[in-house]
């Protein structure tokens, strides 16, 4: 920004009330916990678009536990392309190795395209089983036709249990 303005001095703030400015603001944002930062994010998605979709599941001490979520653009995706989807539960993004899981597929052009994302607290079948129920939710109940996993018997009870008529296939990195 210097170098467009002509020099720093020409910006009108210092480097220092950059970092100040950016510290309050993550303050600010983080004022209610992370679990609160998360809800307040989500309730402003579904304000801006009341078709953006998100559920928490809480714990019997009311701790979140596992929460997913899905956009207007992820829901129509699925609608048009949903009847063959990957659910990868292999990202581990936290210090607490959280899995990150999301509901993935392929549109017409063979780009990539996300149904929806997950935070999970364990991976266990009631998980799987809560986050499925979750996603036919948010995707009008229509399962996929086929669905793409590791081969994790947790993951593979939930989807007969939720999804009994969706063909269960190994994805091709884990059969190598």
């Amino acid at each position: 920004m210097g170098n467009e303005a002509g020099g720093r001095e020409s910006l009108g703030f210092t480097k220092l009330d950059q970092k100040n400015y950016l510290r309050t603001k993550r303050q600010k944002s983080l004022a209610y916990g992370e679990a609160g930062s998360i809800l307040q994010y989500f309730r402003e998605k579904t304000l801006e678009n009341p078709s953006f979709f998100y559920s928490v599941q809480l714990d019997n001490e009311e701790q979140i536990t596992n929460t997913i979520w899905a956009d207007a653009q992820m829901i129509k995706d699925y609608g048009q392309f949903g009847d063959v989807v990957t659910f990868d539960s292999t990202y581990k993004l936290n210090s607490a190795h959280r899995p990150s899981v999301s509901f993935v597929g392929f549109n017409h052009h063979r780009e990539t395209i996300i149904f929806g994302t997950s935070l999970m607290y364990d991976e266990i079948a009631d998980s799987f089983i809560w986050i499925f129920r979750r996603f036919m939710e948010a995707m009008s109940s229509k399962a996929p036709k086929i669905i793409f996993t590791n081969h994790d018997v947790a993951m593979i009870k939930a989807i007969t249990i939720v999804m009994p008529n969706t063909n269960h296939c190994l994805c091709t990195w884990h059969l190598m």
